[in-house]
Parts: structure tokens; C-alpha cells; sequence
């Protein structure tokens, strides 16, 4: 485990989320289960309580806590894909899922987790001092993040 780990608030849902989030990204795995030894607000002795994994080796973990607090746009998990078809793969996952697409490469889970699906080109495009004015505003423009769009725009 890493010395500091990003904890997700869950309500009932903690293993079902990190099998998906585990399944999502390549080289990830849940690496424990734990249930609750007695019974506590969100549920029973025995309930799942946490469950801890790993995404493309980051240690994450979840809690079921119960109804309570909900997340936002302040946090998200940001999936460097190689190219558009790991982005297609990943959002494509997430919308099937239940997700909901916002802008900007940006999408939600059904578990309301914010996701930023970034084509590592548009990472170069942004850096690049020539072309980085132009990569944004035509990412600024879309929902899902098009490479071949990108270098359209760049290109004009």
C-alpha cells in the first residue's frame, strides 16, 4: 500500500464500484475485502465495509459509510489513454454504465465520481507553445475528447 491512499465515501456500493473502477483501467486489482467485525450505522456485522484496490498500481480504497457525503468536480480520477481508442474504451465503459458526460473529456460515474479521460496527445498539444492555443479551444468545444479533431484544428 502507499504511504498516503485516496479513500472513496460509498454507500452499499464499494465492491461493486471497485470491481468496475478494477475492470476499467488495465493493471488494476482489488487487493482486499474487508467486512465489518459488528454493526454500525451504514450496516450489519459481516457487510461489506471497506475493500481496497489498486488502479494501474495507485492504491485507492472505499468505504461504505452510508447516505451521506456526496462527490464532486473537486475530485477526479484522470485516465492517461494512448490514444482514441483507449479513450473510446474507457467512456464508452463508463456511459454504459450509468455515466453521465459533462465536457471537456470530463465524465461522471453512475456513483457520481468525476473522471477526466485525456488523450495523451491532447496532454502534448496543450505543452506545445506553437499548438497549445489552438488544442484548447477545440477541446474547450467537445464532450469526448477527439484526437483526429484535435489535429484539425491544429492544422488550420
Amino acid at each position: 500500500m502507499d504511504k498516503v491512499s485516496v479513500w472513496l465515501w460509498c454507500d452499499g456500493t464499494a465492491e461493486e464500484q471497485a470491481a468496475f473502477y478494477t475492470g476499467l483501467v488495465p493493471g488494476s486489482a482489488i487487493t482486499a475485502v474487508s467486512r465489518a467485525p459488528a454493526d454500525y450505522p451504514a450496516g450489519k456485522a459481516g457487510d461489506v465495509l471497506t475493500v481496497t484496490f489498486t488502479l494501474a498500481g495507485r492504491s485507492f480504497a472505499m468505504l461504505n459509510g452510508g447516505a451521506g457525503p456526496t462527490h464532486s468536480e473537486a475530485m477526479s480520477l484522470q485516465v492517461d489513454c494512448i490514444d482514441q481508442t483507449e479513450v473510446d474504451r474507457c467512456w464508452d465503459a463508463i456511459l454504459a454504465n450509468g455515466g453521465t458526460e459533462v465536457a471537456c473529456g470530463w465524465i461522471k460515474d453512475r456513483w457520481g465520481v468525476a473522471w477526466q479521460i485525456v488523450p495523451r496527445r491532447l496532454t502534448e498539444l496543450m505543452q506545445d507553445p506553437v499548438h497549445g492555443s489552438k488544442a484548447m479551444q477545440a477541446m474547450m468545444t467537445m464532450t469526448r475528447i477527439d484526437v483526429a479533431a484535435l489535429e484539425r484544428a491544429i492544422a488550420s
